[in-house]
């Protein structure tokens, strides 16, 4: 299956600086019975967005300009713990949120986040809150550029971060294609691989 590419993100940045945000406040398990993957952005952060009486909460980061329109997510610790669960990234995404800085992520989280276009990069916590709390000062200066092919952060103030991703995983992404299209795509490095191996170890294959 192929995956939404992503090379350069570039956008509002907003702060959610909550440790231990897990999959049940990212997307509750009641909505995933009836709605389809298309309408899940709506209920993201259903708990935070919105008041008893279904009205948003103006408190709340994502209901406030200019971060209503976030691309970008910088995050507090332990982001996305919790079940297993893959509609969690779907519901952010569905938000158009394309990257999620935090300190650390739920680990299951972290693979599904590759998985459906999504980029988790992972900075020191000191770095993740100093950003965070940058971006809640001067919401005009909330503009961040994420560049994978560069594996750099740079913001409106001038500062540059440098991040890593497995190497795999950064394909995935760049190219827009999952771990199984990736493989395809060597088939013939496969086909020389197993001719030779045929060669030295034809027992294996039932030849002898």
């Amino acid at each position: 299956m192929s995956i939404e590419k992503l090379v350069v993100v570039e956008g509002v940045a907003a702060p959610l600086a909550l440790a231990n945000v897990d999959t049940d406040m990212i997307i509750r398990i009641e909505r995933l019975a009836k709605l389809p993957r298309a309408d899940l952005g709506r209920y993201a952060f259903e708990p935070l967005r919105y008041r008893a009486d279904g009205s948003e909460d103006p408190a709340f980061v994502l209901n406030r300009q200019p971060f209503r329109d976030a691309r970008i997510l910088v995050a507090g610790a332990n982001f996305g713990c919790g079940s297993s669960r893959e509609m969690a990234v779907w519901a952010i995404a569905g938000l158009g949120i394309r990257v999620i800085v935090a300190p650390s992520f739920g680990e299951i989280f972290f693979a599904n986040c590759f998985q459906n276009g999504v980029l988790p990069v992972v900075l020191p916590a000191p770095t993740v809150a100093r950003i965070a709390s940058r971006l809640e000062a001067e919401p005009a200066a909330a503009h961040m550029t994420v560049d994978l092919e560069r594996c750099e952060i740079c913001t409106d103030w001038g500062e540059t971060l440098a991040f890593a991703v497995e190497s795999l995983r950064r394909r995935m992404l760049l190219e827009g294609a999952d771990e199984l299209e990736l493989t395809l795509a060597r088939e013939p490095e496969i086909a020389a691989f197993q001719a030779r191996d045929r060669e030295r170890r034809p027992w294996v294959y039932g030849n002898g």
